[in-house]
């Protein structure tokens, strides 16, 4: 089996909540620009937790983008290497997608998966709990810095790379590609930011 078998790089993380969505835009982004061989697969993860766990199990290097709480200034980009990930995983859990995905990282070990290799390109995120929100500026400029990890990463493993000529199909649902969810979000008059304002109303009222 060669070295570059088997290779998922994975976006992690909730589009719904601004910077959460950090992975998921990542992925969405390198599938557009790059096309890669049949041993690798680029999947939008998002929220799926658990229910990634075959996926994980079937590859042999995994390569994860995400929005991590590292508790350092927001925009750094850290790399997080083979054992150490599942820790920071859920260390300081940004929300509970982090902890669905550590426990499948652990729950893959448990059942027999012996990756070669497991790669964390981490984003410390500015702002989360902004409902429905885009990626604040800063962590969209750092998303081309976050793919060149990777791209550097399959570049160690051999892998080829080819820059696209046209777009690709969608990686998600059509309704949450990028540039249509953000044309498309409602005013801050006509929709809440906090979550949905029908369980954070005052029902003692």
């Amino acid at each position: 089996m060669s070295e570059e078998s088997s290779i998922l790089i994975l976006g992690i993380g909730n589009v719904l909540w601004a910077d959460e969505g950090f992975g998921v835009r990542a992925v969405e982004r390198l599938h557009q620009q790059y096309a890669f061989p049949d041993t690798v697969t680029v999947m939008d993860g998002g929220t799926q937790g658990i229910f990634l766990l075959p996926h994980v199990q079937a590859c042999s290097t995994l390569i994860i983008l995400d929005a991590v709480d590292y508790g350092l200034p927001p925009g750094t980009l850290k790399l997080v290497e083979d054992d150490s990930v599942p820790a920071f995983m859920g260390a300081k859990k940004v929300s509970l997608h982090q902890a669905g995905f550590q426990e499948v990282l652990i729950t893959a070990k448990m059942l027999g998966w012996t990756p070669r290799r497991i790669l964390l390109v981490g984003l410390q995120p500015e702002m989360i709990e902004d409902y429905g929100g885009s990626l604040r500026p800063l962590i969209v400029s750092r998303i081309d810095d976050a793919i060149a990890a990777v791209l550097a990463e399959l570049q160690r493993l051999n892998v080829p790379v080819q820059r696209r000529d046209s777009a690709a199909e969608e990686l998600g649902p059509g309704a949450l590609e990028q540039r249509l969810y953000e044309s498309g979000r409602p005013s801050e008059n006509a929709a809440c930011r906090t979550g949905d304002e029908r369980f954070l109303s005052d029902w003692s009222a």
